[in-house]
């Protein structure tokens, strides 16, 4: 892969390499994954500029991991990853890949546990 600027947008088979998108059989890079997500997401909007050369912004590339996350690793389907991307709480923590949602209620009751455990002390 060429050497851009993070900000730089990125071609349709740089964000494929980008992602891991490798067809099995072959062994090549896999951009009609991309394509078929573009149609089925509707946050992922490329730039299409002159002969429909698709170029992603950080953005869509970041929504694009979320994707290929929850497809692949969480096995999720495309109608449960729709669903999720439109809940308030779809932004992935990207160090511990659990939903900001999630990472409260667990702040919430270690302070209730550090609280009991203080109250034990007495």
């Amino acid at each position: 892969m060429t050497n851009k600027k993070n900000e730089a947008y990125k071609t349709i088979s740089e964000v494929a390499e980008l992602l891991n998108l490798v067809d099995q059989n072959t062994g090549k890079i896999s951009t009609h994954t991309l394509r078929f997500w573009e149609k089925e997401f509707k946050q992922i909007k490329p730039k299409i500029f002159a002969g429909n050369r698709r170029y992603y912004d950080n953005q869509s590339i970041e929504i694009l991991k979320k994707i290929k996350f929850l497809l692949k690793d969480k096995g999720m389907t495309i109608k449960g990853v729709k669903k999720h991307l439109l809940s308030d709480d779809s932004k992935l923590d990207e160090t511990t890949n659990i939903s900001i949602n999630t990472k409260n209620i667990l702040k919430s009751k270690l302070s209730k546990i550090s609280k009991i455990i203080k109250e034990l002390k007495k």
